[in-house]
């Protein structure tokens, strides 16, 4: 038997209701409409050939409005409305209901259905978004059970997708539930209906969002951008851990960091083949990854494979305070000669302060700062073209590190307070909780460039190093990050910017 079969409810058709024929009704109207027309024909003779015609005339006038208004009282007394149908009882209306629309990929809960026959949500106080996978048995009647414990509770369902598997079927439900119910009730309802491995947890407006729509809008984003693509695949995979490996290490030896083209899916985790060396590997201990989630996930990385490298072409032209202009842009692996030059230009201590280690290792970490698989970096170069600045934003795990390089001639001019501000807008729109900065208390310009933010920051010492962490609340906006009066630099728009 099909999946499709099985998750399909049946529907029963309800019996025609046979109205009995008022035919002495029909009678008495035929009756009152020939006697009318007899007596205006007689009244019409006497008129013509009458000498009391005027008052004939009147009288006739009110017999008729008399006779209109007789027909409209028995008219409203013996209406044609048909009885009304007596009340069904409301739990056994619900289960056809949910199944029928559940079988569609998008249900409402089974109260609602059976209330107001239209599927409308109720009216009640305040609600609350829950996300719940559990598996149920593939056979008729299993969702059917799980909409009617859901009913009782008064808890709508907004979306559906059933994920069939051998041994059954896993379904994600987005839950709009009353403000009082609470995830115990939840899980408990849910486990008598027959549902395992149940998970739940809160969600937003943003999962109102059907499916294939956030699905496109993702395949869009990683399309603009290769640094997309680890973001595109946790928005889509909900909380998970996402890590590119390279292929190599930093002396040039094989990682080992490798995936078959197709990809591999274990419980858990999912390996995937990085175009441009190395593997990305998605994890999620939680949950396991469904058959479903991982052919989504792995047409967001061929789509990425066969794009090939690409940087966004948008650019932010600046003025200095001493008026020099320069131009803030994306960056990528075509400005590895110009940052090796950079760093040339650099001194010692400027690169210790950005790599923490010997300075000979610090043009090794540039491809893989410069690579869009890692994270996004941001470029400043003059008006001639020479790079004086850059910026990353690299995605490390479920956290994201922020670094700044400043060649040394172009320090204490506002350009690591700009670049840093434009990073943390990128991480805000990328929805990270928090970045932080790896320094030494020595370093002041970067450590005042974390205080200028304005943001919650927190100080640990590990080793002799300082880590300072910003975490981004609601308040944080990439404009305001950009353009905080008094921090950043005037701004004008550059002719390609995007």
């Amino acid at each position: 038997m099909t999946h499709t079969q099985c998750r399909t409810a049946s529907s029963s058709r309800p019996a025609k209701t046979r109205h009995r024929h008022h035919w002495r009704r029909d009678l008495v109207e035929l009756a009152a409409l020939f006697t009318a027309v007899a007596v205006a024909d007689s009244i019409a003779n006497m008129i013509v050939h009458g000498p009391d015609g005027p008052v004939l005339l009147v009288a006739s006038a009110v017999a008729l409005a008399g006779t209109a208004g007789f027909h409209t009282w028995w008219a409203r007394k013996h209406g044609h409305a048909p009885p009304p149908t007596p009340p069904t009882d409301p739990g056994a209306a619900a289960a056809p209901a949910a199944e029928a629309a559940g079988s569609t990929g998008t249900a409402k809960s089974a109260a609602a259905v059976a209330a107001t026959g239209t599927g409308d949500a109720p009216e009640r106080g305040g609600t609350a978004l829950w996300r719940m996978r559990t598996t149920v048995k593939d056979e008729p009647g299993s969702l059917a059970a799980l909409c009617t414990v859901l009913a009782r509770l008064e808890v709508d369902i907004l979306t559906l997708q059933a994920h069939p598997l051998g041994a059954g079927t896993v379904d994600e439900l987005l839950l709009r539930a009353p403000a009082e119910v609470q995830i115990r009730d939840l899980s408990r309802e849910v486990a008598a209906a027959g549902g395992r491995d149940t998970w739940l947890e809160r969600a937003d407006a943003h999962d109102l969002v059907d499916a294939p729509a956030r699905v496109l809008g993702l395949a869009t984003r990683t399309a603009l951008d290769a640094a997309e693509l680890p973001l595109a695949l946790r928005q889509l995979l909900g909380r998970c851990t996402i890590h590119s490996l390279p292929a190599t290490t930093l002396t040039g030896r094989p990682s080992g960091h490798t995936a078959p083209v197709e990809g591999v899916l274990e419980g858990t985790v999912m390996r995937f083949g990085d175009p441009s060396g190395g593997g990305i590997t998605v994890e999620r201990p939680y949950l396991p990854f469904t058959p479903t989630e991982f052919a989504r996930a792995r047409a967001l990385v061929e789509l990425d494979a066969r794009l090939g490298p690409r940087v966004p072409r948008s650019q932010d032209v600046l003025t200095l305070p001493e008026g020099n202009a320069i131009t803030v842009r994306r960056a990528g692996p075509d400005d590895l000669e110009a940052a090796l030059a950079l760093h040339g230009r650099c001194s010692e201590r400027t690169l210790n302060l950005r790599y923490h280690g010997p300075v000979g290792d610090a043009d090794r970490y540039l491809t893989h700062l410069l690579s869009p698989r890692y994270g996004r970096t941001l470029a400043v170069q003059t008006a001639s073209g020479r790079l004086v600045a850059l910026g990353h934003l690299l995605w490390d795990g479920d956290e994201t590190e922020v670094a700044l390089l400043v060649e040394d001639a172009w320090q204490r001019r506002g350009i690591g307070s700009e670049l840093l501000g434009r990073l943390v807008g990128l991480a805000a729109e990328a929805d990270c909780e928090s970045v932080y900065a790896v320094t030494q208390a020595s370093n002041t310009g970067m450590v005042a460039a974390m205080r200028g933010l304005e943001l919650p920051l927190d100080y640990q010492i590990e080793e002799g190093t300082l880590v300072v962490t910003a975490r981004l609340g609601s308040p944080v906006t990439p404009e305001r990050l950009r353009l905080a009066p008094g921090e950043g630099l005037p701004y004008v728009p550059g002719p390609d910017r995007g």
